[in-house]
């Protein structure tokens, strides 16, 4: 069956690879299609990411790098789900992600694995575990929902679909698995159908599944149906079978009868089996799709076989609905989208033809509204109708495809048959089937309700609207509007009659709904006329109308100012305004007239509304003088301000205060520039000084940035206003920081009598020049001195201030200022006062006032300087006695005390609140001991060492370092930098030591000798103490610092101090012995304190001495002492003696290093031996081990037998691979053949040279890797039929093959390995590789056999790599034939050029050339074809004529010289009309003196050098070539070269033709006078006829009267006089009609002045003129200022609208 006529159309939207996407990627777990909008690919290599194909623009294709195990596009949007596994669990973590927003949706984490999941719905994810199944929503924070368990029969099956039907009330799961034993290959389907309302599930067989909705007749709701297609095995019988069963049929109601039907699948498709099902909802067909490309059509309705057909020669593993055309895309494992869906054109022919089912045809044709059934409805149709039933009739009408029925002819014939008393007329029955089934069309609708109007039953023409049933016509309102107006507009709206709608809403005075629908539907009613209208009833109403108008999209269709004269006309100054304020809102500069009119109207009427209008300041392009003069006329004068713009205008207006408002003067006052301002203020000054003092000061506050700050102040200052300045720099001061501005501000407000401002600015202002002020404020002497204390005081003036008070008697100020303002200052205050030698009373008593305010330190500073400190006894007594304890009050009394010697030691000691070191300080001089006693009493460490070794008190020195155990004071004193060390140590040791009772004092001490590595006098030290009898002599510590002193400082003391003293700790002392390498000193401590294994340790790590060790182990006898002996005699090589001392310490614990030892050592007897012991203490794995190994080695094999059938813990697999790897074979069989590793097993019968065992081995191990080890070694030894058995199992593997056949070949065993290949194309997993790989080996040695194979398998091959291998072995036309297959065309025609001798075919070449993309490959092929093949070249340009470029061509061959040779192709592609082209044909014309062909080529193609074609044939010796010179000059526009080339072959006709195309009457008239000269008076009449329109009258009847040829003339002379005379005539005519017209317009002009502007006589000079309607209904520009009057106007401004 050819496709076309096919009833489904298969095409290939894309290709996967195309879009590059690796082969090894398309697999069903790797693409996924969810709809016919997305594909989605999912590729791991080489790096992980995710491709989106968006079906609209597939070679578009999105990729991103994400790394997931699944991923699943939504079906309608760009979002995209991802599953991925969480390492090291089952768990699988879902993220729901938004591609365009770029944003995270949802994620998830399932506690198991996900084992397929799915879109059902754009909203809904289904998820499939091992157990279960969930709904997840992408909406809200809902988690997974469960909506059933799998049942027993999926358990193990791998789930390849899951649906749900629309309501999501049935659930369809479907799962593959393994066929029967008796039939494994064909895969058996499993499915689990799931009611969510009745939570039940049934477990049926089949491989694919669908839902459908389907209308029962009789039924008004759809049903659910379910169809299935399953392939089972049972009994020896195969069964194929198509289920349609409905869901939830409703008892009572129509419900859908059980279909089934088989599945024929042919012979060759056996194993065959459905892997998807689609259901076309449009057509009502279900496709079954198999695993091997074959595609069923059955119908929905009746399970009907329509169609078989082989879709794809590849497997098919993914398919998903297409329904916007009714069929399916499929994908397949060549990466192959095939989309396929019905031929509308075809189907129901074929249903009916080939099929002989002709209801299946109609059924078919009324479902999906197809062609092809006509005459079978028709037909059909007429039976009916003439059994008389009317309603079958009628319902296959409403069906009928395509509205075949749905005529006036059906309607007549209903109309006709006659009705029967008490049935229901046979027209209704007709129409009301259609109104059930749908919506009527133009003439259906109109009959209808033309029967409903006559009965009077508006309501169902209501109803039917509503539902929209019917056609909506203009002819369908013009009969309603007679029964009802309001649905007859509904019935023009929507049938877009827009005349009537515009006359409807007029009608209903809806005006504002004309402007709307007439902008939807884009009509252009006569807006003036309907403004005139409303405008006579409704001025308010028309305001709004002109405004609806003004927003209309592309302007207001009614010029603005015409519009506003209509306004005015009627004296309607507000609405016209109002009209103007809104249209005039963009503030455009066209609009400058408009603004103008708008406030010269209100100025002269209604000023304030002028004023509100100016207040806006929505204008901005009036004329601004002519408003600034009417606005000083109505009295407003800010308004007249902000228009005027000369100085002399603005003066003398802004003197009018009271009538301005003093803020609106204010802001005009910032319009102004600088000077003018200053200037304007001035004159407001002059005129009215207090008056206009507020607003100027106002002014200067708002301004002050723009004016500037200082011309301000001359401006007050000018005019002596302290006030003025006063109030002005209030405002500016808190923005200043300019000194200059708060000094003058605080002068104004003194001068004006401010002193509580003065006061404030003093004390708040930061700026102000404090010593400026300060002598300002002293020079004033203001009775109140608080400003001037609030200087000094923030200033530090304090001396001057003080001085100030005392000169001026200001006592009070003083004390106030001291005890209120600043009592911190006193101690300067009182300095100042004892400067100015004031009383000691008054001083006395200001500080007795103050007391604890007072700062002690600088008042005593101040003092001290002044040699006055006992001036402050009685001071600092009342503190004490106060109870203070500020530190500076006890420095001073402590100071004033020690002066006077009143018992300074005891003060020193008792009082706890004086400075140490300030006192101390202060004693160093008096007194040394007092100062010792100070320092001491505060820790004051330095000033101490300080002071006694500056005056040699080192034994009060040495006793205070002592009580002190201070560490850091230790260092200071014993540091090598101190020169005084040596008499602190004799003080220390003498002294200070001898007397202390301290344990911790002694121990402090002996630390910092030893810190200042001082060994030698820290050991006499310590013997004095420790041997010597004293209080001290058992303490354990100083016994052991005695000991490591000595190991220290003198070693050879050691051994007799060990001796001697028995508190100390030996095992550390022991460690610390060793470290300092006294070994024998370290061995004595060990044995004293029976430390055995730490003196063992001693003799052979340090000693060194294994035999003393040896003979102190058998002293002792202990475990612990042989095993360190065993250990040290392993270490020194005596392996079998360090064995039999491992056996002796009974210890296994260094069996690893033993192991090793021995295996060094040779000594496995031994080994064997100690493993046995060890093997008794414990279960390790590694010794086992070593003792099969130990065995193999002392070739115990019997032994190695007994032992792996006992117990054990032995890694069997690592022992046989390390007796492999060290040649003990036999041994390592033993191992292999035991734990049954064959693989090793294999490998080891090879090295025994044991082939055959070696195949059964590696036929049971079936790995790779093994048969190649038996495979290599097979070839090595010439087993070419063991070798082939091994190979066949290697080169199924695609990535082992390339191994294999290098083995091979490197090995020159060419035939054999071509055997081999040649036996694995048979195999059942035979794959490209094979294929591929045996035709490289053809290539290379068998090159007769490479173009059948080649033939034979193209579909299988790796065509890239075999064409690699033609290539070098130069099979050019095998290599050229892999080239069209892999449609590489640029490559094959390159070769077929290269190797043409081998490899060229010409019809083979033609076909390739067309394909190749490289243009330059097509002048390569004329090259190659002018040389090789020039008969044929014609044939291959004419091929790629449509390719290639023709001037490129014909220079080729120009150059070449053979242009003739193409003169074929040329006139083929002549009409393409190019120069080159056009050239090259011209001279082979003119060579060949074809004059015709030569014409025939310059009229119809004229893109060439016309000229110098001219030029070169002008002299042609042919006529003819001369004639056609003469043409080209004609053509090109040389006229007189035209003419004079035919006048020298005596060519006057062709001389007459050119002067008449010429145009130019000079040509034509000296024509003229050349055929007089040459005496050809025919030639001269025919040339007055030719050249009529360019020849003057007078010229040609002169030369005819001269030269005696009037007669030759004269019929020349009648057609002229013929022309002139209707011309004439057609004149006349004309000027009577412009009279007429110019009566008429006169008279309408003389009908309008009695409509004049009634507002132009009321304001001639206030309003411009109004435009004169110009001709046709339009209006000119606004004509200038000054018109008076309006023109009349038409009624109405337009003719009356005629009738609907």
């Amino acid at each position: 069956m050819a496709a076309a006529n096919a009833p489904i159309t298969m095409k290939e939207a894309l290709t996967l690879p195309s879009l590059g996407i690796n082969p090894q990627f398309i697999n069903f777990t790797h693409v996924t299609m969810e709809s016919e909008k997305y594909i989605c690919i999912r590729e791991t290599a080489p790096q992980n990411s995710v491709v989106i194909v968006d079906m609209n623009m597939p070679m578009q294709p999105l990729r991103r790098p994400i790394t997931a195990d699944s991923a699943l596009m939504n079906p309608n949007s760009r979002i995209l789900a991802l599953k991925a596994q969480l390492p090291g669990t089952t768990q699988d973590h879902l993220q729901i992600f938004n591609i365009e927003l770029k944003a995270k949706v949802k994620s998830h984490q399932m506690p198991e694995q996900v084992v397929f999941w799915k879109w059902i719905s754009p909203k809904m994810l289904a998820l499939v575990t091992q157990t279960s199944v969930y709904h997840w929503s992408i909406e809200g924070d809902l988690e997974p929902v469960k909506m059933f368990d799998r049942t027993a029969n999926l358990q193990g099956n791998q789930i390849i679909n899951y649906r749900c039907d629309p309501s999501e009330k049935w659930l369809v799961l479907i799962g593959i698995a393994q066929g029967p034993p008796e039939r494994p290959q064909l895969v058996k389907g499993n499915m689990q159908l799931f009611s969510v309302d009745q939570q039940r599930s049934q477990a049926l067989e089949a491989h694919a599944a669908s839902f459908a909705t389907f209308k029962v007749t009789g039924n008004e709701s759809p049903s659910i149906l379910i169809s299935f297609a399953s392939r089972s095995y049972n009994a020896g019988q195969l069964t194929s079978k198509l289920h349609v069963i409905e869901l939830g049929a409703v008892p009572g109601k129509p419900s859908f009868s059980k279909k089934q039907a088989d599945l024929f699948f042919p012979p060759d498709f056996a194993d065959d089996f459905p892997v998807s099902m689609q259901i076309s909802q449009k057509y009502g067909l279900i496709y079954v799709i198999t695993k091997q490309g074959l595609l069923f059509v059955y119908d929905l309705e009746t399970a009907s076989a329509v169609y078989r057909n082989r879709i794809s020669p590849d497997p098919i593993f993914l398919t998903t609905d297409a329904s916007s055309v009714g069929g399916f895309y499929a994908v397949n494992r060549r990466g192959q989208v095939l989309l396929a869906t019905v031929n509308e054109a075809t189907i129901v022919p074929f249903v009916s033809g080939q099929l002989n089912n002709l209801e299946l045809a109609v059924n078919l044709a009324k479902r999906g509204n197809l062609p092809g059934a006509e005459n079978l409805v028709v037909q059909r149709f007429q039976e009916l109708f003439s059994q008389s039933k009317y309603k079958e009739a009628a319902e296959l009408a409403a069906e009928s495809p395509q509205g075949i029925l749905r005529t006036p002819d059906t309607v007549a014939k209903f109309q006709s048959v006659p009705v029967q008393a008490g049935q229901t007329p046979p027209l209704l029955q007709y129409f009301g089937t259609l109104l059930t089934r749908g919506k009527l069309n133009a003439f259906e609708s109109l009959e209808l309700s033309r029967l409903v109007v006559n009965q009077n039953k508006k309501n169902l023409l209501e109803n039917w609207l509503a539902e929209d049933k019917l056609e909506c016509t203009e002819e369908l309102g013009d009969l309603v509007k007679t029964v009802d107006n309001d649905l007859a507009l509904k019935i023009y709206i929507k049938a877009r009659a827009t005349p009537k709608v515009v006359a409807a809403f007029a009608e209903r005075r809806e005006f504002d709904k004309i402007l709307i629908y007439s902008k939807q539907v884009g009509y252009n009613p006569d807006y003036l006329f309907l403004l005139q209208t409303i405008l006579r009833t409704d001025p308010q109403a028309a305001v709004n109308f002109a405004l609806m108008m003004s927003q209309m999209e592309g302007g207001c269709p009614v010029d603005y100012n015409t519009i506003t004269d209509l306004f005015l006309q009627r004296n309607l100054i507000r609405e016209a305004t109002a009209f103007l304020l809104d249209v005039l809102k963009p503030n455009l500069p066209e609009h400058g007239y408009l603004q103008t009119k708008v406030l010269e109207i209100n100025l002269v009427t209604f000023p304030n509304v002028a004023d509100a209008i100016l207040a806006n300041g929505m204008f901005s392009h009036y004329d601004r003088p002519r408003i600034g003069q009417l606005c000083e006329k109505a009295g407003l004068y800010i308004r007249a301000l902000q228009h005027y713009t000369e100085l002399p205008d603005i003066k003398r207006v802004i003197v009018n205060t009271h009538a301005i408002e003093p803020q609106a003067l204010v802001e005009f006052f910032g319009t102004l520039s600088r000077e003018w301002a200053l200037e304007c203020m001035k004159d407001l000054l002059l005129v009215n000084l207090r008056g206009n003092l507020q607003i100027i000061v106002q002014t200067a506050k708002e301004y002050c940035e723009q004016l500037g700050v200082d011309a301000c102040i001359k401006l007050f200052e000018q005019f002596k206003s302290y006030e003025g300045l006063y109030f002005f720099l209030g405002s500016y001061l808190s923005s200043s920081e300019e000194p200059e501005i708060h000094f003058k501000y605080i002068e104004a407000a003194a001068k004006t009598g401010q002193i509580k401002e003065v006061e404030r600015v003093t004390r708040e202002s930061n700026f102000y020049d404090a010593e400026k002020t300060k002598n300002f404020l002293m020079e004033a002497k203001l009775p109140d001195a608080r400003p001037l204390i609030n200087v000094c005081d923030r200033f530090g003036f304090v001396p001057d201030l003080t001085h100030y008070l005392f000169v001026n008697n200001m006592l009070r100020y003083i004390e106030g200022y001291v005890q209120k303002v600043n009592p911190g200052n006193a101690p300067l205050v009182v300095g100042q006062l004892l400067d100015d030698e004031c009383a000691e009373d008054f001083i006395k008593g200001l500080i007795l006032s103050v007391r604890s305010l007072l700062p002690v330190e600088p008042l005593v500073e101040e003092c001290e300087k002044r040699n006055r400190l006992r001036l402050l006894t009685q001071f600092l007594e009342h503190l004490v006695s106060e109870g203070s304890q500020d530190v500076h009050v006890h420095n001073a009394l402590g100071k004033i005390i020690i002066d006077s010697g009143d018992n300074p030691e005891h003060f020193l000691t008792t009082n706890p609140y004086y400075d140490s070191r300030v006192v101390g300080k202060y004693c160093e001089k008096r007194d040394p001991t007092l100062a010792v006693v100070a320092y001491r009493r505060g820790q004051c460490d330095d000033e101490l060492i300080n002071v006694t070794n500056k005056n040699s008190l080192f034994k009060l020195q040495a006793r205070y370092v002592v009580e002190r155990m201070d560490g850091d004071l230790w260092d200071k004193a014993l540091s090598p930098d101190n020169e005084y060390r040596r008499q602190l140590i004799d003080q220390v040791v003498s002294t200070a030591l001898p007397e202390s009772k301290s344990p911790d004092q002694v121990s402090a001490a002996v630390k910092a000798f030893m810190t200042a590595d001082l060994p030698h006098e820290l050991i006499e030290l310590l013997e004095k103490i420790v041997l010597q009898n004293s209080a001290f002599s058992g303490n354990f510590n100083l016994q052991n610092l005695l000991i490591l002193t000595a190991i220290k400082a003198d070693p050879s003391r050691v051994m007799d101090y060990v001796n001697r003293l028995d508190n100390f700790d030996g095992p550390a002392i022991g460690e610390v012995a060793v470290e300092a390498q006294l070994y024998e000193e370290a061995f004595a401590i060990f044995k004293k304190f029976n430390l055995n294994v730490q003196a063992v340790n001693v003799l052979l790590d340090n000693i060194h001495s294994v035999d003393r060790a040896v003979e102190f182990a058998f002293r002792v006898e202990e475990e612990a002492v042989w095993s360190q002996v065993a250990k040290a005699q392993l270490r020194e090589g005596l392996v079998s003696e360090a064995i039999e001392s491992f056996i002796r310490a009974d210890d296994a614990t260094q069996f690893l290093e033993v192991i090793k030892a021995a295996e060094d050592a040779n000594v496995y007897h031994d080994l064997v031996k100690y493993l046995l012991m060890v093997r008794q203490k414990s279960k390790e794995p590694k010794v086992d081990s070593e003792l099969i190994y130990a065995y193999a080695k002392i070739d115990h094999l019997g032994e190695i037998e007994e032992f792996i059938l006992m117990p054990n813990v032995a890694n069997l697999q690592n022992v046989g691979d390390r007796l492999y790897d060290e040649a003990l074979y036999e041994a390592a069989k033993i191992i292999f053949r035991f734990i049954s590793n064959w693989a090793k097993l294999a490998v080891t019968h090879v090295k025994l040279k044991e082939f055959q065992s070696a195949v059964d081995a590696a036929r049971k191990a079936n790995s790779s890797k093994t048969w190649k080890e038996v495979c290599f070694a097979c070839v090595d030894s010439e087993e070419f039929r063991l070798a082939q058995i091994c190979g066949l199992n290697i080169i199924i593997q695609v990535d082992d093959l390339e191994e294999v056949s290098e083995y091979y070949q490197n090995r020159g065993c060419f035939s054999e390995l071509i055997s081999l290949m040649e036996s694995g194309l048979g195999l059942e997993r035979a794959h490209m590789g094979i294929f591929t790989e045996l035709g490289v080996l053809y290539a290379r040695y068998r090159p007769e056999k490479l173009m059948e194979h080649i033939k034979l398998f193209s579909t299988r091959l790796n065509i890239p790599k075999l064409i690699r291998a033609c290539d070098e072995q130069q099979h050019w036309k095998e290599l050229t034939y892999l080239y069209i297959q892999y449609d590489e065309f640029d490559n094959a025609a390159t070769t077929i050029m290269n190797h043409s001798p081998e490899a060229w075919d010409h019809m083979q070449f033609k076909d390739v050339v067309v394909k190749v993309a490289n243009v330059e490959l097509y002048y390569k092929a004329v090259h190659f074809y002018l040389q090789e093949h020039p008969d044929l070249i014609n044939d291959l340009l004419n091929v790629i004529a449509l390719r290639v470029d023709h001037t490129r061509v014909v220079d080729i061959m120009r150059k070449a010289g053979q242009l003739r040779l193409i003169k074929p192709y040329m006139v083929a592609v002549q009409s393409n009309n190019v120069t080159a082209v056009n050239e090259a044909l011209n001279e082979i014309y003119i060579e060949e003196e074809d004059y015709d062909r030569l014409h025939e080529s310059i009229e119809l193609h004229d893109n060439f050098d016309q000229i110098g074609l001219a030029q070169k044939i002008e002299k042609h010796e042919l006529l003819e070539m001369r004639r056609v010179a003469s043409h080209i000059y004609k053509k090109a526009g040389r006229w007189k070269q035209s003419i004079a080339l035919s006048k020298k072959d005596n060519l006057y006709k062709d001389c007459m033709e050119t002067c008449s195309q010429s145009g130019d009457r000079e040509l034509s008239e000296e024509l003229l006078v050349y055929f007089i000269e040459q005496g050809k008076k025919e030639c001269f009449a025919a040339a007055l006829f030719v050249c009529y329109d360019l020849i003057r009258p007078d010229v040609a009847m002169e030369l005819a009267w001269m030269n005696n040829m009037i007669d030759f003339a004269f019929p020349y002379l009648l057609q002229f006089i013929r022309e002139y005379t209707g011309k004439v005539d057609e004149l006349i005519k004309y000027k009577l009609e412009a009279l007429n017209e110019a009566k008429a317009k006169e008279n309408e002009e003389k009908d309008m002045v009695a409509q004049q502007n009634m507002y132009a006589q009321l304001l001639p000079l206030a309003l411009p003129a109004p435009p004169m309607p110009g001709m046709g209904g339009g209006y000119a520009p606004p004509p200038p200022m000054g018109g008076m009057g309006m023109p009349p106007m038409p009624p109405f401004g337009m003719p009356p609208m005629g009738p609907y």
